[in-house]
């Protein structure tokens, strides 16, 4: 059955290529992406402290002076607006062109060259984490889930499982996210897997765990991609050394106005949108810190980290489950987010377990030294960033999450 699905997927670049010619935008629509703040940072940071006061910085740098980076980026490039305003988290696979043509010569018209590929990221994209908003959480009630589950499912390392596809948003098309995603969890992972396939398939995390956790990869800019896919990534204007992250953490935690409930097998769900720069920053909520600096975070600025300390992605998933469905059109409607504020619920949902993913990197604290992987028009802009997970794990499992978040305890 996988022979013929992967036969399958012969035909969806040529099915592609016809619908792919609409998407070239010949005007530039600046993205003025606001901070969204949604619920971030370590669960155990504490929310008073001052991160001015690092003992690890060095007093004499100066992280936002004298960047250097990537010769070929267009400061003055802005993203344009490709006139999807759907609330997805990845292209649409109806428009998804494997063949696309492009690049990272040109782009002065505009900030994209000829090919649809939007030059980036910029200089002004890169701020001292010292300039970051606070981050706004929740005030936790008496009534709320303390506990934490974690789950080990390694780093991906050396890029033993990764692919450009994104079976949440893109099922059956190769190179659907035209970015590379890292995987860590179910081995199966690709625009073809189905329930029954991640069922039967390997896992990576140590306690048997086969949910499929993904997040699209950061590159070192000035560095050279000697995978396989280098073509590819470069046609769709994606280049230089993708970046392993140095810690992964996977935590399940709970809702600070009552206890959380199950949340079913498969369940598909995405966080953050991978066309923010084009659709607006209404879906944009994962965050960029740094080590030692966690209560202050950007959603749209890349963060520049004083001597020590290391960039930090945080996403949170959504965890307000309608109780009925395990996907809905939009990868959306059918889980949603708790209010920032109060940290409720919205009516007809229930809680369950919110995943957080935190992924760690060493990365030079310079503009434009790296960037993420994002889709041709969106320029690497950081408020593209995003995640995508599937629950696979056992019955067994899901219960033991939720005592232990309902109980209070940290595993």
């Amino acid at each position: 059955m996988r022979r013929k699905r992967k036969a399958f997927a012969v035909m969806i670049p040529a099915l592609a290529l016809a619908s792919s010619v609409c998407q070239a935008a010949t005007g530039v629509a600046a993205a003025d992406v606001g901070v969204v703040q949604k619920l971030a940072g370590d669960p155990t940071a504490d929310p008073n402290a001052d991160p001015t006061r690092d003992p690890t910085a060095d007093p004499s740098g100066d992280p936002t002076g004298a960047p250097t980076g990537d010769p070929s980026a267009v400061p003055s490039a802005e993203p344009t607006d490709d006139g999807d305003q759907g609330g997805g988290g990845e292209q649409d696979s109806r428009t998804a062109d494997p063949r696309r043509p492009g690049g990272q010569n040109g782009g002065q018209n505009g900030g994209q060259n000829g090919d649809g590929v939007t030059q980036g990221p910029r200089r002004d994209q890169f701020v001292s984490i010292r300039r970051a908003p606070r981050v706004q959480q929740p005030r936790q009630s008496r009534r709320g889930s303390r506990g934490v589950f974690s789950v080990n499912c390694g780093t991906n390392d050396g890029q033993a499982h990764s692919n450009p596809d994104n079976v949440v948003a893109a099922p059956g098309v190769v190179n659907g996210a035209h970015h590379i995603h890292d995987y860590v969890g179910n081995l199966d992972t690709d625009a073809f897997s189905t329930d029954e396939t991640l069922a039967a398939a390997g896992t990576t995390c140590t306690n048997g765990d086969k949910s499929a956790y993904f997040w699209p990869v950061l590159r070192l800019r000035s560095g050279q991609d000697g995978s396989d896919r280098a073509e590819q990534s470069r046609l769709d204007g994606n280049v230089g050394s993708i970046v392993e992250p140095s810690r992964v953490r996977l935590q399940f935690l709970g809702n600070p106005n009552g206890k959380v409930t199950a949340m079913p097998r498969f369940i598909r769900m995405a966080t953050g949108d991978a066309k923010s720069a084009t659709n607006g920053g209404a879906n944009a909520n994962a965050q960029w810190t740094c080590t030692g600096f966690e209560n202050r975070a950007f959603t749209d600025k890349y963060p520049l980290c004083p001597r020590g300390s290391d960039v930090v992605r945080v996403l949170n998933f959504p965890s307000c489950w309608d109780g009925r469905n395990t996907d809905s059109a939009n990868h959306r409607d059918h889980i949603l987010f708790p209010d920032e504020r109060t940290g409720q619920c919205p009516s007809g949902t229930r809680a369950v377990p919110q995943l957080r993913m935190t992924l760690v990197y060493d990365v030079p604290a310079r503009a434009l030294a790296f960037a993420l992987d994002s889709f041709p028009e969106q320029g690497h802009d950081p408020v593209t960033d995003h995640g995508d997970f599937i629950n696979v794990m056992s019955d067994r499992l899901m219960r033991q999450a939720v005592t232990a978040i309902n109980s209070g305890r940290r595993r």
